[in-house]
């Protein structure tokens, strides 16, 4: 089944899809906050290149996005 998207109004859920199933339908509906996929290392790994990132950036090692972006432009 496909997922149904409702939007909160005036303290209200207000569903305004299509759907196929019967007259009468009872759903339980929860906040989809599950986060993401990643391992634990993933997490980590992740943390510290943008720790690092972060470390390039204040010390002048970082260049504007639109100068990496007409490089590879530049490179097919």
């Amino acid at each position: 089944m496909n997922k149904l998207r409702a939007k909160v109004q005036k303290g209200r859920l207000v569903v305004d899809e299509p759907t196929t199933l019967p007259e009468g339908t009872v759903l339980d509906l929860v906040v989809d906050d599950e986060g993401d996929d990643l391992t634990d290392e993933e997490r980590a790994a992740l943390h510290a290149a943008l720790e690092r990132s972060a470390e390039d950036a204040k010390s002048g090692k970082a260049r504007p996005a639109s100068e990496v972006v007409q490089d590879l432009r530049r490179k097919r």
